[in-house]
Protein backbone atom coordinates (compact mmCIF):
# COMPACT_ATOMS: atom_id res chain seq x y z
CA UNK A 1 0.00 0.00 0.00
CA UNK A 2 3.15 2.68 0.54
CA UNK A 3 4.18 2.51 -2.92
CA UNK A 4 0.63 3.02 -4.02
CA UNK A 5 -0.10 5.62 -1.33
CA UNK A 6 3.21 7.32 -2.22
CA UNK A 7 2.48 7.58 -6.08
CA UNK A 8 -1.01 9.16 -5.09
CA UNK A 9 0.77 11.57 -3.09
CA UNK A 10 2.47 12.51 -6.24
CA UNK A 11 0.15 12.59 -8.42
CA UNK A 12 -2.17 14.81 -6.34
CA UNK A 13 0.90 17.03 -5.92
CA UNK A 14 0.88 17.65 -9.77
CA UNK A 15 -2.83 18.28 -9.61
CA UNK A 16 -5.84 18.88 -7.88
CA UNK A 17 -8.29 18.15 -10.52
CA UNK A 18 -10.58 15.18 -8.64
CA UNK A 19 -11.60 13.16 -11.46
CA UNK A 20 -14.71 10.80 -11.87
CA UNK A 21 -14.07 8.81 -13.84
CA UNK A 22 -11.08 7.19 -16.08
CA UNK A 23 -10.12 5.27 -19.40
CA UNK A 24 -7.20 3.52 -20.17
CA UNK A 25 -6.27 3.71 -23.85
CA UNK A 26 -4.16 0.83 -25.69
CA UNK A 27 -3.32 0.20 -29.03
CA UNK A 28 -4.22 3.06 -31.61
CA UNK A 29 -6.38 4.94 -29.18
CA UNK A 30 -4.00 7.59 -28.19
CA UNK A 31 -4.90 10.40 -30.33
CA UNK A 32 -8.09 10.29 -28.14
CA UNK A 33 -6.52 12.79 -25.86
CA UNK A 34 -7.08 15.29 -27.99
CA UNK A 35 -10.56 15.54 -26.75
CA UNK A 36 -9.58 16.28 -23.66
CA UNK A 37 -9.25 19.36 -22.29
CA UNK A 38 -5.64 18.68 -20.37
CA UNK A 39 -4.64 19.97 -17.07
CA UNK A 40 -1.41 17.95 -15.94
CA UNK A 41 0.26 15.47 -18.19
CA UNK A 42 2.76 12.88 -15.74
CA UNK A 43 4.73 10.72 -17.30
CA UNK A 44 4.52 7.33 -15.88
CA UNK A 45 8.29 7.04 -14.85
CA UNK A 46 8.06 10.26 -13.36
CA UNK A 47 5.38 8.11 -10.80
CA UNK A 48 6.51 6.56 -7.90
CA UNK A 49 7.31 2.98 -9.17
CA UNK A 50 5.81 3.83 -12.52
CA UNK A 51 7.85 2.51 -15.58
CA UNK A 52 8.97 3.79 -18.78
CA UNK A 53 5.86 2.37 -21.49
CA UNK A 54 7.25 0.46 -24.14
CA UNK A 55 4.99 -0.66 -26.09
CA UNK A 56 4.76 1.10 -29.61
CA UNK A 57 1.89 3.72 -29.62
CA UNK A 58 1.64 3.93 -25.92
CA UNK A 59 3.15 7.38 -25.06
CA UNK A 60 3.45 6.39 -21.25
CA UNK A 61 1.39 9.22 -19.65
CA UNK A 62 -1.24 10.06 -16.70
CA UNK A 63 -3.44 12.87 -18.42
CA UNK A 64 -5.73 14.48 -15.65
CA UNK A 65 -7.93 16.86 -17.71
CA UNK A 66 -11.77 17.07 -18.31
CA UNK A 67 -14.39 15.62 -21.19
CA UNK A 68 -16.57 18.34 -21.28
CA UNK A 69 -17.74 18.95 -17.66
CA UNK A 70 -16.64 15.84 -16.40
CA UNK A 71 -12.88 15.49 -14.65
CA UNK A 72 -11.30 12.66 -15.88
CA UNK A 73 -8.15 10.48 -15.62
CA UNK A 74 -6.84 9.10 -18.47
CA UNK A 75 -3.97 6.46 -18.90
CA UNK A 76 -2.16 6.57 -22.55
CA UNK A 77 -1.23 3.61 -22.67
CA UNK A 78 -0.24 0.65 -19.81
CA UNK A 79 1.80 -1.56 -18.31
CA UNK A 80 1.77 -5.71 -19.70
CA UNK A 81 2.67 -8.34 -18.02
CA UNK A 82 4.36 -10.10 -20.55
CA UNK A 83 6.63 -6.81 -20.99
CA UNK A 84 7.70 -9.18 -17.91
CA UNK A 85 6.70 -6.79 -15.49
CA UNK A 86 5.05 -8.46 -12.04
CA UNK A 87 1.42 -7.93 -11.31
CA UNK A 88 1.88 -5.40 -8.78
CA UNK A 89 3.48 -3.54 -11.45
CA UNK A 90 0.72 -4.07 -14.05
CA UNK A 91 -1.93 -3.17 -11.44
CA UNK A 92 -0.17 0.43 -9.74
CA UNK A 93 -1.69 3.33 -12.03
CA UNK A 94 -5.08 1.50 -12.07
CA UNK A 95 -4.96 1.24 -8.19
CA UNK A 96 -3.74 4.81 -7.75
CA UNK A 97 -6.42 6.15 -10.14
CA UNK A 98 -8.59 3.94 -7.98
CA UNK A 99 -7.50 5.85 -5.24
CA UNK A 100 -7.76 8.94 -7.12
CA UNK A 101 -11.90 8.58 -6.96
CA UNK A 102 -12.63 7.24 -9.94
CA UNK A 103 -15.82 5.44 -9.58
CA UNK A 104 -16.05 4.03 -13.28
CA UNK A 105 -13.73 2.93 -15.56
CA UNK A 106 -12.95 2.38 -19.45
CA UNK A 107 -10.65 0.28 -20.87
CA UNK A 108 -9.86 -0.40 -23.98
CA UNK A 109 -7.09 -2.09 -26.00
CA UNK A 110 -6.66 -3.77 -29.54
CA UNK A 111 -7.27 -8.27 -29.27
CA UNK A 112 -7.45 -10.61 -31.65
CA UNK A 113 -10.64 -12.66 -32.64
CA UNK A 114 -11.78 -16.19 -32.78
CA UNK A 115 -15.37 -14.85 -33.95
CA UNK A 116 -15.25 -15.32 -37.59
CA UNK A 117 -18.21 -12.67 -38.13
CA UNK A 118 -16.20 -10.19 -36.63
CA UNK A 119 -13.98 -8.04 -38.83
CA UNK A 120 -10.46 -6.43 -38.19
CA UNK A 121 -11.25 -2.67 -37.08
CA UNK A 122 -14.44 -4.32 -35.10
CA UNK A 123 -15.48 -2.38 -31.68
CA UNK A 124 -16.52 -4.90 -28.92
CA UNK A 125 -18.11 -4.43 -25.85
CA UNK A 126 -16.91 -7.02 -23.12
CA UNK A 127 -19.69 -8.84 -21.38
CA UNK A 128 -17.93 -10.93 -19.19
CA UNK A 129 -14.00 -11.97 -19.14
CA UNK A 130 -12.00 -14.79 -18.65
CA UNK A 131 -8.50 -15.06 -17.29
CA UNK A 132 -6.24 -17.87 -18.56
CA UNK A 133 -3.35 -16.17 -18.33
CA UNK A 134 -2.05 -17.77 -14.95
CA UNK A 135 -1.83 -14.99 -12.81
CA UNK A 136 -4.35 -12.75 -10.60
CA UNK A 137 -3.85 -9.53 -9.38
CA UNK A 138 -5.60 -10.26 -6.58
CA UNK A 139 -2.47 -12.32 -5.29
CA UNK A 140 -0.34 -11.80 -2.40
CA UNK A 141 -1.46 -10.28 0.58
CA UNK A 142 -4.80 -8.66 0.67
CA UNK A 143 -4.81 -4.55 1.05
CA UNK A 144 -7.99 -3.93 2.57
CA UNK A 145 -8.23 -0.60 1.52
CA UNK A 146 -8.79 -1.63 -2.16
CA UNK A 147 -11.20 -4.15 -1.42
CA UNK A 148 -12.22 -7.57 -0.87
CA UNK A 149 -10.42 -10.00 -1.64
CA UNK A 150 -12.96 -12.20 -3.34
CA UNK A 151 -14.79 -9.46 -5.12
CA UNK A 152 -17.86 -10.11 -6.81
CA UNK A 153 -17.14 -10.04 -10.74
CA UNK A 154 -20.99 -10.89 -11.17
CA UNK A 155 -20.85 -7.47 -13.01
CA UNK A 156 -17.80 -6.26 -13.68
CA UNK A 157 -19.41 -5.33 -16.67
CA UNK A 158 -22.56 -3.30 -15.64
CA UNK A 159 -25.77 -4.17 -18.37
CA UNK A 160 -26.30 -0.14 -17.32
CA UNK A 161 -23.13 1.34 -18.66
CA UNK A 162 -23.23 -1.37 -21.73
CA UNK A 163 -26.64 0.37 -22.94
CA UNK A 164 -24.70 3.67 -22.92
CA UNK A 165 -22.47 2.50 -24.91
CA UNK A 166 -24.45 0.85 -27.21
CA UNK A 167 -27.04 4.01 -27.22
CA UNK A 168 -24.11 6.35 -28.41
CA UNK A 169 -22.37 3.85 -30.82
CA UNK A 170 -25.95 3.56 -32.65
CA UNK A 171 -26.12 7.74 -32.10
CA UNK A 172 -22.59 7.76 -34.01
CA UNK A 173 -23.72 5.00 -36.78
CA UNK A 174 -20.55 3.02 -35.64
CA UNK A 175 -21.04 -0.89 -35.19
CA UNK A 176 -20.40 -2.46 -31.77
CA UNK A 177 -20.11 -5.78 -31.19
CA UNK A 178 -20.47 -8.39 -27.94
CA UNK A 179 -18.30 -10.91 -27.03
CA UNK A 180 -16.29 -12.50 -23.84
CA UNK A 181 -12.82 -10.92 -23.30
CA UNK A 182 -10.02 -13.72 -22.92
CA UNK A 183 -7.09 -12.73 -20.90
CA UNK A 184 -3.79 -14.73 -21.81
CA UNK A 185 -0.12 -14.04 -20.67
CA UNK A 186 1.34 -12.80 -23.91
CA UNK A 187 3.03 -11.76 -25.65
CA UNK A 188 0.30 -12.34 -27.83
CA UNK A 189 -3.17 -10.05 -28.37
CA UNK A 190 -5.89 -10.88 -26.32
CA UNK A 191 -8.66 -12.36 -27.61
Amino acid sequence: MEAIDAAVKYVRSRSKLQPQAGVVLGSGLGNVVDAIDVDTEIPYADIPGGKAATVWGHSGKMILGRAGKLPVVVLSGRMHFYEGYEMPEVMLLSRVIGRLGIKKLIVTNAAGGINTTFKSGDLMLITDHINLSGVNPLRGPNIEQLGLRFPDLSDAYPESLREIAKEVAHKLGQKLREGVYLFLSGPTYET
